[in-house]
């Protein structure tokens, strides 16, 4: 029930939908839950925004849309900086 980054600094517990950072405890919104998920499921592996779209939020949403960019950027003010990196022109992953 337990999804871990590679360092082991960020948790995220599928029972609770609680991430932990360091000694944190980061309450996450349902959307969030699943991006960070997706991430810890595919560590060091470039996701792009539309495999991102398609599976946070289907394939009937707008390819042109910059929410993905949006809940990046929710995601490391909530966990930190270095939780996402962005890989230009590529996508994101979690380092």
């Amino acid at each position: 029930t337990m999804l871990r980054a590679g360092s082991g600094d960020l948790t995220l517990d599928l029972r609770t939908r609680r991430a932990r950072s360091g000694d944190r405890t980061v309450d996450l919104t349902a959307r969030e839950f699943v991006l960070l998920e997706l991430f810890l499921r595919h560590p060091g592996q470039v996701l792009s925004r539309e495999q991102i779209l398609s599976h946070v939020w289907g394939y009937d949403f707008d390819p042109g849309s910059n929410i993905v960019d949006v809940y990046v950027r929710a995601l490391r003010k909530k966990l930190g900086d270095g939780c996402v990196e962005t890989v230009r022109g590529m996508g994101y992953r979690l380092p």
